[in-house]
């Protein structure tokens, strides 16, 4: 009969311990290689949408990408209308719009569409007018009459108006706007058809109007280059495109008759005006805004996600994406001249993320 070593017997349970603990953290690698955010796994989403918030999206996914590799988000500058398209096709995981949509659109689509407000910003008039080294300053009946075709020359006498001391040039306006469904044109011809009972009635807002008159641009890009390279032109594109660009951006005369710079302080007193009125869905306007320093052509931007979410892995690192980015994303918006979003109106955006679930179940854990 053998008796074994107690040194041998020692050693084998140590080797039994030592493989049991690999397999177990073997075992735990596999489970997570599949997972979320959390784990191991890689996870892919894809948005497209609107022109306007485009720059501070892209500072949004290469900071996030930064923290969370394992995360990989695309956004495609398509344009609003392109955006929500894409969303109620379901070929993308979310969209954005600067126009909140219509009742039709979130009818008509496949399942409870939310918006979530990220940051504001605002719709300028840009040209190229040489010999002109001050901002220019519309009131809003100028610009409504300039964009019907109505005034046709630099030095119209209503311009001249606005502008005491400017020497103008008698050269025609050339009108330039988006030639695709943009969420930047609804803002604008919001605006418009505000202030304007004649565009109202032959134009009225939308994303995809009947231009009386102009060239067309695809996306704040392409407008910004029409007027960038060709003089005596005249267009809408939201600020950051028109200073990274280095265009003048005109002066405009609000609801409370002050002629008011585009800026992150005036878009903010533009929506502190209209902030108790903000409704459940957090769709608004807040153009034409009556706040001696609000800026009269200003606007949310919206991601746009379906409520419930067909999976629970890509709804996750979606909403945990929409939450950095309201909270820790926002820190970015300034320098990229967006403004972020009042502190009542972040906690409003929060409870629309947290509603978000994959099969009944909350995604915000």
């Amino acid at each position: 009969m053998s008796v074994s070593h107690p040194g041998l017997r020692q050693r084998s349970l140590q080797l039994l311990a030592t493989f049991c603990a690999l397999a177990i953290l073997v075992a735990s690698a596999a489970c997570n290689s599949g997972g979320g955010p959390g784990g191991g796994g890689n996870v892919s989403l894809q948005g497209a949408g609107a022109t306007f918030p485009n720059p501070l999206y892209q500072k949004w996914l290469s900071e996030y990408g930064k923290l969370h590799g394992n995360v990989r988000i695309d956004y495609q500058s398509i344009g609003s209308g392109g955006g929500i398209k894409q969303l109620k096709d379901q070929t993308v995981d979310f969209g954005a719009s600067d126009s909140p949509m219509k009742d039709e659109d979130l009818k008509s689509a496949p399942g409870e569409i939310l918006h979530v407000p990220t940051v504001l910003g605002a719709v300028v008039i840009t040209y190229n007018l040489s010999g002109v080294n001050q901002p220019l300053r519309f009131s809003s009946e100028v610009v409504a009459d300039i964009f019907l075709g109505k005034i046709t020359k630099w030095n119209d006498p209503r311009i001249a108006a606005d502008n005491p001391g400017v020497t103008l040039p008698a050269n025609d306006i050339t009108v330039v706007h988006r030639s695709d469904g943009s969420g930047t044109s609804a803002v604008f011809t919001d605006y418009l058809s505000k202030v304007s009972a004649e565009w109202k009635e032959k134009v009225g807002s939308g994303t995809s109007p009947s231009w009386p008159v102009g060239l067309g641009g695809k996306g704040n890009e392409g407008v910004t280059g029409q007027v960038k390279n060709t003089p005596n032109t005249i267009g809408y594109v939201e600020l950051a495109y028109a200073v990274q660009n280095k265009l003048p951006v005109a002066h405009i005369k609000n609801g409370g008759g002050s002629f008011v710079e585009p800026s992150i302080d005036s878009v903010t007193a533009a929506a502190a005006a209209s902030a108790a009125s903000m409704p459940e869905d957090l769709r608004v306007s807040i153009t034409n805004a009556t706040g001696a320093q609000a800026y009269p052509i200003a606007s949310y931007t919206y991601i746009l996600v379906y409520k419930d979410q067909k999976d629970p892995v890509k709804g996750k690192a979606l909403v945990d994406f929409l939450w950095w980015g309201i909270h820790d994303g926002e820190r970015f918006a300034k320098d990229l001249l967006y403004a972020p979003l009042p502190a009542d109106v972040v906690k409003r955006a929060e409870a629309k993320i947290n509603s978000i679930t994959a099969g009944g179940a909350s995604l915000r854990q």
